[in-house]
């Protein structure tokens, strides 16, 4: 035992830089692994990571106004409570005449520490500036985007006498807003709330239940509507429904940490066992002396184990402790993440769950590569007498005779004599390159959404609509503007057969003047009844382009005949577009000569020309409007993932201390080869700068190789995930992007430029040995 332990003191002692990176590249693995899963909790449980922020409730009960509701605390399984809440049911617009969604005003005079609102706009309500003649009101954010209301806002609420302010915006863990089916939650002060005319049959009260264990949900309703009695209860929600309802699909930043954690870790795992296998090649002699002072195959390969399992718990102990103590300090969405991620149930044994992964792989490639150390026979054989010889290459000769230098000669020799080896190193050092490309591609996809994303299903920049100004004035005012070009639109939710969700029917453009879509397949809309669908829409459908297909809107069948596919980024790619004109067919049943006429949109798609700031068009409409015209813009995709350029920085790192232990292994192997070629080379006249070039140049071509190799596969398999990804997501195929021929060539150099310059030091040693160290070699 004492004598393995010396062994390994003395073998890291020797290796120190290997060992050192080998830890890192660990150690990056696992911070990838860790964040990648708290990313992809972040990404896809949006619901989740409200609940968590907020202490949410459980269970929501809204009974009649005469119940005790404040009862319900005092149940057993109750472990905290949001309220009881007065409520009013009342209805709200931005203005008289316009679209009306239902609210539930909830009557609070300071911000409820369980199930708390989460502000992302504006502020929370403040009794000394908001009990004044302009009362304020808080939407939840549901409910706001579908009134596109915003802090700064008048509301107009039937039962009240008042307009009342929107001082701001809130999240919260409850059942979203859905028009004519659950109403949206508001917060005004209680003096605000007793101002209300409503009815007895609109006032209520409200409590929100926190569990001490989820599973009681039902258990716990059961007991309220005991407690309450029935016709008590008028509604109970869960947070099982707000959860099944809040289902989202951002996921593209969680499946990118992943895939490059897993493939690196694969990376890692091919570098440690080419590393294991290169150093039992070139500590033969040192194996055989060790079985014949008595060591067994076990003991050596439990030797080479320990060893890199020790590495490798270095390494993951190392990031495992960097994430956990420096991960939520990380700004933007992985600081989010990692403080979100910490606070979840299960999160401490996934850690031990993903850390244990990666030392069991790293484990499995030590083991399968220490094996053959423990088949070392304990006589050394004479490898001058084993060596394949051979004579040199067509290649090789016809070099020679073109007077190329031979120090390039004799290195692709070197490099390439042994082909299964030479092959074995060339795919180790092309799987981390293969991943650079895979993340430039990603990069680069994404650079394209912000710059072109007329090219993405984004052609319009900005959407705006007005509820005071004439259709016919507000295009004379878009038409008025130089810098864009504006297109009418309107949306509506629509029932396809055998689907008892909605998908989303748009009407852009006219017959005359067709919205310029995104079309990657088939052609664009243009006569009547003709129309594009995203993917999204075409999986759900099991459709295809040139299919007919059937839909209803608020009981009209409307038949489209879909032309092309496009790109769509919202709702799942569920979405299909027709012109306006087409839309309107049918809406109305009345014949007389006014109902003929052009409906008014909804709103107008503005698509800027090139080189018009959206800013800066934005304010020039807001002033010509007098501020009656309001113009949002549309949000771009990229602008959410933005993290994966950030992400996409720690990777390359990462990959490149992979690459790093994989070169420094490539380098050992080719410094050891060519050290017992020493005396052959200086007999033909080599120097030892020649010689030098010789071992340079065979550790370059086999760089080189591994370059071409790993970015050509790298960019077919990037077009390939983005694709994927582009094609789950509903998005549809056709958004991947090929990195620039400029940044492949630059990625080969770069590769081919280290691995020369991490060769030059080993091999100016080997070449300036003496000559009797060379001799021993050759046992």
């Amino acid at each position: 035992m004492r004598a393995a332990a010396r062994w390994t003191q003395a073998h890291l002692t020797a290796h120190r830089p290997a060992a050192v990176l080998t830890a890192l590249a660990t150690a990056g693995i696992t911070i990838s692994l860790l964040l990648a899963t708290a990313l992809f909790a972040y990404a896809t449980d949006p619901w989740q990571r409200a609940f968590t922020q907020s202490s949410g409730a459980h269970v929501w009960i809204h009974t009649q106004g005469g119940a005790d509701a404040g009862s319900l605390a005092a149940l057993d399984e109750v472990r905290a409570t949001s309220g009881p809440f007065r409520t009013v049911r009342t209805t709200a617009s931005l203005q008289p005449g316009d679209a009306r969604a239902t609210l539930e005003l909830r009557g609070t005079a300071q911000r409820p520490a369980t199930a708390a609102p989460q502000i992302t706009a504006g502020r929370w309500l403040d009794t000394d500036t908001d009990a004044g003649t302009t009362k304020g009101i808080v939407l939840e954010s549901s409910v706001a985007r579908a009134m596109w209301a915003k802090p700064g806002d008048t509301l107009t609420l039937s039962g009240f006498a008042a307009h009342l302010r929107v001082v701001g915006i809130a999240d919260t863990a409850e059942v979203a807003f859905r028009a004519g089916e659950t109403p949206g939650v508001a917060w005004v002060l209680p003096d605000t709330l007793h101002a209300s005319e409503a009815g007895r049959d609109q006032r209520g009260n409200t409590i929100g239940l926190r569990l001490g264990d989820p599973a009681d949900t039902d258990y716990v309703v059961q007991r309220a509507v005991t407690r309450l009695g029935a016709d008590q209860i008028t509604d109970v929600s869960t947070w099982r429904q707000a959860k099944a309802e809040a289902e989202g699909d951002n996921q593209l930043l969680g499946r990118l940490l992943g895939l490059f954690g897993l493939g690196a870790l694969l990376a890692a795992a091919l570098a440690v066992g080419g590393a294991i296998s290169t150093r039992i090649r070139g500590h033969l002699r040192d194996i055989s002396i060790l079985k014949a002072i008595g060591f067994t195959p076990g003991q050596v390969v439990r030797m080479f184990v320990a060893l890199h399992l020790g590495l490798a718990l270095l390494g993951v102990a190392l990031g495992a402790l960097l994430t956990q103590a420096l991960g939520a300090l990380v700004p933007g969405r992985i600081g989010e993440a990692m403080a979100l991620w910490q606070q979840l149930p299960g999160h401490a044994w996934l850690t031990l769950v993903i850390s244990g992964g990666v030392v069991a792989f790293i484990g499995a490639a030590t083991c399968l590569a220490a094996w053959r150390a423990g088949r070392v026979p304990p006589v050394p054989v004479a490898r001058a007498a084993t060596a394949a010889g051979g004579r040199a290459s067509a290649l090789t000769r016809r070099a020679l005779g073109l007077r190329v230098p031979p120090a390039l000669v004799l290195g692709w020799r070197g490099a390439f004599h042994r082909p299964l080896r030479s092959s074995a190193a060339v795919a180790r050092l092309a799987v981390p390159l293969l991943l650079i490309t895979i993340a430039l591609g990603a990069w680069t996809t994404l650079d394209h959404f912000s710059s072109h994303p007329e090219n993405v299903g984004l052609p319009a920049a900005l959407t705006a609509r007005s509820d005071t100004l004439p259709d016919r004035e507000l295009r004379q005012l878009l038409g008025s503007q130089r810098q864009m070009t504006a297109y009418p639109g309107a949306e509506v939710q629509a029932l396809v057969p055998g689907q008892t969700g909605t998908i989303t029917l748009r009407g852009l453009g006219t017959d005359t003047r067709p919205y310029p879509s995104a079309v990657v397949e088939g052609r664009a809309a243009h006569g009547p009844n003709e129309a594009v669908a995203g993917q999204g829409l075409l999986d759900l459908l099991d459709a295809r382009v040139g299919d007919w297909v059937r839909m209803t809107v608020a009981g009209r069948p409307h038949v489209l005949h879909i032309v092309g596919r496009s790109i769509e980024t919202a709702d799942a790619g569920r979405v299909v577009s027709t012109t306006l004109d087409t839309l309107r067919e049918g809406d109305t049943d009345d014949p007389s000569p006014q109902a003929s006429a052009p409906p008014r949109p909804d709103f107008y798609q503005l698509v800027l020309h090139h080189g018009a700031d959206p800013d800066s068009a934005r304010e020039a409409l807001t002033k010509a409007s007098a501020g009656r015209l309001e113009v949002r813009e549309i949000p771009n995709p990229a602008d959410q993932l933005s993290a994966v350029r950030a992400v996409s920085v720690g990777l390359i790192a990462v990959l490149t201390l992979i690459g790093l232990v994989e070169l420094a292994t490539t380098v050992g192997a080719g410094v050891r080869d060519r050290s017992r070629d020493l005396l052959a080379l200086r007999a033909v006249g080599l120097t030892p700068r020649q010689i030098t070039a010789v071992i340079v140049s065979a550790t370059a071509f086999i760089t080189l190789a591994a370059a071409l190799a790993g970015t050509a596969l790298g960019v077919l398999a990037s077009q390939w995930l983005i694709d994927l990804q582009g094609r789950t997501s509903g998005w549809g195929t056709g958004i991947a992007q090929r990195p620039a021929l400029g940044i492949l060539l630059l990625v080969i150099v770069v590769a081919v430029t280290i691995a020369a310059a991490a060769a030059i030091l080993p091999a100016a040693r080997a070449a300036r040995r003496r000559l009797a160290d060379s001799a021993t070699d050759l046992l």
